[in-house]
């Protein structure tokens, strides 16, 4: 049982005038720890959070920084009257431009990127599936933008829901397995973090539900939760405008219990493994599912193109199948539903300046008590702009959201992109450049501009000899008493459509021309983001690219950096062509050829090597 020690007041002045010291209040020391561990978690997480602020006093909200290189999560709701770029400032009382990277307007997520050093003090993540109601949490940010003095408002409360589905706004701003806490959050709030009572980054706080009369916290408010985000961390990083998943399939509660299928693409992935109507879905990625709530919960929180494992029950059969998610929408669909969704962007002044101590100056902060998010959930981001809210500027050199790059800082100029479909395409170069040094750091490599063919001989599973010859226009293979050649890459994709075997070349020559010429040259090639392999974590680095008609895809492992599979689509509505490569050591050991799940070439690699175009 806790007690408190009874406190002794003093008395009152006698004829003396003399006091009678106070005793001071003696704590039970369970209750002193108590204090002290939510002390101590209030100083391990603060330095994390992020205040950001709309350069030209244009509104603001927070972040929270996820990497000590300065990378920091938002809401796309708080990036989005900004622009390309922003200024933020930390609880240490620096404030620091930063630069758009990545954006998620589906999941009202945004990456942002902190520039000035390379030792930000970035927030542990911990794991949110394992939060229950009940739990303390705590969040740190700029309600009304009150941290102008660069001090974070810190508020303490519980989680009071997990797992909540808030509808979005038409497609926009969709909160799936939810957070929600009654810790008060405010306008301004938004995009910034949610911590557990031992510091640990649990979500991304950004909407509440407020009075009709008025934009008051009344203690329910709602996070993206960071498993989520952490599902989304390498799509955003690649600088993309990224979309959601949906499974090609609406599902419906079963009044008897359970969650069936009511209707179904043909052309989806779950079709080609075997989902049909009606079937019963019993797990999506490891989780139960009960309810077409739970499905939607689920699915909410997945990029789209991702790979994860399904269990479901068809015909009284239950089956487990690794299925490709498609996007909820069509990228042309998204960009102008985003656009709709952006406010008018915010004045800009010519340059930021500094107040003495650092803070920012009065022309460059906002005013207590202004806020440009939109964290309401009552008001849709796609409505058009209230009386008060900033004005698009008339078109000037000196307005960054109408072409004009004078007013941004250098540093910040540097790594802006603009590019269709984009964030900001800098950071995805980035990607492509680590890409290519990983692929030619392994066995077999190649140099720049360097000419590439190939000879592999090794067995079947069944014994059978195989060569295989991979070069400038020469592709060829013989498996045992079997020859193959093609002469064109539109051979090539005819292999891959009639998911032949022939289907090793393109993947295999697509790995050669990429070495030979880098993504610049290779043709239109991006860095896609993190994904599981085959439904399996950990994530593995994604890059595409386009040749001969087919759309090409290495997965690299994220430590080795080594190339694991690689995926050759000749048409989106079917079964890729997937070449898997194992390893002892640094060399290839054996590959495996499949369509869908299902194997069709076992190859035991006895030699690779780089051979001179001219030997035969």
């Amino acid at each position: 049982m806790v007690t408190v020690a009874a406190l002794t007041l003093p008395t009152r002045p006698g004829a003396s005038g003399d006091v009678r010291a106070a005793e001071p209040i003696q704590l039970d020391p369970i209750i002193q720890q108590v204090e002290q561990a939510r002390i101590d978690a209030i100083d391990r997480a603060r330095p994390s959070a992020v205040s950001v602020y709309v350069p030209g006093g244009g509104g603001g909200g927070s972040g929270v920084l996820i990497s000590k290189e300065g990378y920091a999560l938002t809401n796309f709701h708080v990036t989005s009257p900004a622009g390309s770029f922003m200024r933020c400032s930390l609880s240490d009382g620096r404030v620091y431009d930063a630069v758009l990277v990545g954006l998620d307007p589906v999941g009202d997520l945004a990456m942002i990127r902190l520039l000035g050093r390379d030792d930000f003090p970035a927030a542990t993540m911990a794991n949110s599936l394992a939060a229950q109601p009940g739990d303390w949490c705590m969040v740190i940010g700029n309600p009304f933008l009150l941290a102008s003095n660069l001090q974070p408002t810190v508020t303490w409360g519980i989680l009071s829901g997990v797992g909540r589905y808030q509808y979005p706004s038409g497609t926009l701003l969709e909160y799936a397995d939810c957070l929600q806490t009654d810790a008060s959050i405010n306008p301004g709030n938004s995009g910034g973090p949610i911590y557990n009572a031992d510091g640990e980054l649990l979500g991304i706080v950004g909407r509440c539900s407020f009075e009709k009369r008025g934009r008051v916290n009344v203690g329910v408010g709602y996070a993206i939760s960071i498993n989520q985000a952490k599902n989304f961390l390498g799509y955003l990083h690649s600088g993309r405008i990224v979309d959601h998943a949906t499974l090609g399939a609406t599902v419906t509660t079963d009044p008897d219990g359970g969650v069936v299928v009511s209707n179904i693409l043909e052309s989806s992935d779950a079709y080609r493994r075997g989902l049909r109507y009606n079937a019963e879905i019993l797990e999506i990625d490891g989780r139960p599912v009960s309810t077409a709530n739970d499905v939607q919960n689920v699915l909410g929180t997945f990029p789209n193109a991702w790979r994860i494992e399904v269990v479901f029950r068809v015909d009284g059969e239950t089956k487990r199948a690794p299925i490709r998610l498609m996007s909820v929408h069509q990228k042309d669909e998204l960009l102008a539903k985003m656009s709709a969704a952006l406010p008018p962007p915010p004045p800009v002044p010519d340059a930021p300046e500094e107040t003495p101590d650092g803070s920012p100056s009065p022309e460059d902060s906002p005013n207590e008590g202004e806020d440009g998010e939109g964290d309401d959930s009552q008001q849709p981001q796609d409505q058009p702009p209230s009386e008060g809210e900033p004005k698009p500027q008339e078109e000037s050199p000196d307005n960054p959201h109408t072409g004009g790059k004078k007013s941004i800082p250098p540093q910040v100029a540097q790594r802006i992109i603009d590019r269709r479909g984009y964030a900001n395409y800098y950071f995805n170069q980035l990607e492509q450049d680590r890409f290519i040094e990983s692929l030619r750091a392994q066995f077999p490599g190649g140099k720049a501009d360097e000419r590439v063919s190939w000879v592999i001989n090794g067995k079947t599973s069944e014994g059978a000899e195989v060569k295989l010859n991979v070069a400038q226009d020469l592709y060829a293979m013989v498996v045992g008493d079997n020859a193959l050649q093609a002469g064109s890459q539109s051979e090539l994709f005819d292999a891959v459509e009639a998911q032949t075997i022939g289907g090793i070349l393109p993947a295999l020559d697509a790995w050669r021309m990429m070495l030979q010429t880098g993504p610049k040259k290779f043709g239109e090639t991006y860095y896609l983001g993190t994904m599981p392999l085959g439904g399996q974590r950990p994530l593995r680095d994604c890059t595409v690219g386009l040749y001969g008609g087919m759309e090409i895809r290495w997965l690299l492992h994220p430590e080795t950096g080594n190339v694991e599979c690689i995926e050759v689509f000749a048409d989106q509505d079917s079964d890729p062509a997937e070449l898997w490569l194992y390893r002892d050591g640094d060399n290839v050991n054996r590959m495996e050829l499949r369509y869908g799940t299902e194997p069709v070439l076992n190859i035991d690699v006895s030699e690779w090597k780089q051979v001179e175009p001219s030997q035969p």
